[in-house]
């Protein structure tokens, strides 16, 4: 049986040494991207690769694109190979932040139609917590062929975003801080705000007081009641450059509400046309 959204650390504990599963270290800090692979080199779960965020799971930032544009298909399918990445692995993706920036390499690996993909719940640091062992040897990877089946009905543009406020017919959930969606604050990006129409259920909501995700029952009550009787497959997600989005993506998956799609671009995209609205509030 395949795991297509989150593992324990006990399950991977067990496939430590198990050649069809390969893990893969994301941790991330937007504000110092060499942070995450100075962490990997200090210590990581044995046998991790390590994905970096911009060099690895992103495409270079145009003027029109958001900080962290989808990378090309072919080059991340090559690289997935690098890792040691076929259809037959059971992949397993973490960080030190509770999902925020592996739930990325998640949903880019169901996007390009690998399906054994789960997030371990906790991550890092619930695996230091309990004990579990962590290396500084680089992992011994052997090649493999990834060939990717693309579904690009899984993620949006502005142009979608834009028509879909016009017609009133879905709903768009914002991954941010509430405060960044209200506007009051805004570290990364040039202007505060969100769109409108937008509602707001920042990631950390999908996780309780450990740090693991909520019960699927609890997560599914969260994103019923936003929805308001709007169907899954008509929920858009964003944030603010199509990374923790994913993480809502994963909740609601989770909690067996399926077909949600991300806003690739979300909001650093969207302030590059001043001729798109901006709200600010509640």
């Amino acid at each position: 049986m395949i795991l297509t959204t989150l593992v324990n650390t006990a399950t991977l504990s067990r496939h430590i040494d198990d050649p069809r599963w390969v893990v893969v270290d994301c941790r991330f800090v937007l504000t110092d991207p060499g942070a995450g692979q100075r962490a990997y080199a200090a210590g990581h779960i044995p046998g991790a690769r390590y994905a970096h965020l911009e060099n690895d799971l992103s495409s270079p930032v145009t003027p029109a694109s958001g900080r962290h544009p989808l990378p090309y298909p072919p080059m991340l399918a090559e690289k997935l190979g690098r890792w040691g990445i076929d259809k037959t692995s059971q992949v397993v993706v973490y960080d030190d932040t509770f999902g925020a920036m592996a739930a990325r390499l998640w949903w880019l690996l169901r996007w390009l139609g690998h399906e054994a993909v789960a997030l371990l719940d906790g991550g890092f640091p619930k695996w230091q917590r309990e004990g579990r062992p962590v290396t500084t040897e680089l992992p011994m990877t052997q090649a493999a062929q990834f060939h990717p089946t693309i579904n690009n009905a899984m993620w949006v543009d502005a142009d979608y975003v834009e028509q879909m406020h016009e017609r009133k017919d879905g709903i768009l959930i914002d991954a941010r801080a509430d405060i960044r969606f209200r506007g009051d604050v805004e570290p990364l990006d040039k202007i505060a705000g969100h769109i409108p129409g937008a509602i707001n259920i920042p990631y950390e909501d999908n996780l309780d007081f450990s740090g693991e995700f909520m019960s699927d029952e609890a997560l599914r009550e969260l994103y019923l009641a936003a929805m308001n009787n709007v169907a899954p497959d008509q929920v858009v997600q964003m944030c603010g450059s199509g990374v923790t989005a994913c993480h809502n993506i994963l909740a609601m998956e989770h909690a067996g509400l399926a077909g949600s799609k991300l806003y690739a671009g979300s909001w650093s995209e969207w302030i590059t046309d001043a001729g798109r609205p901006v709200a600010k509030g509640e």
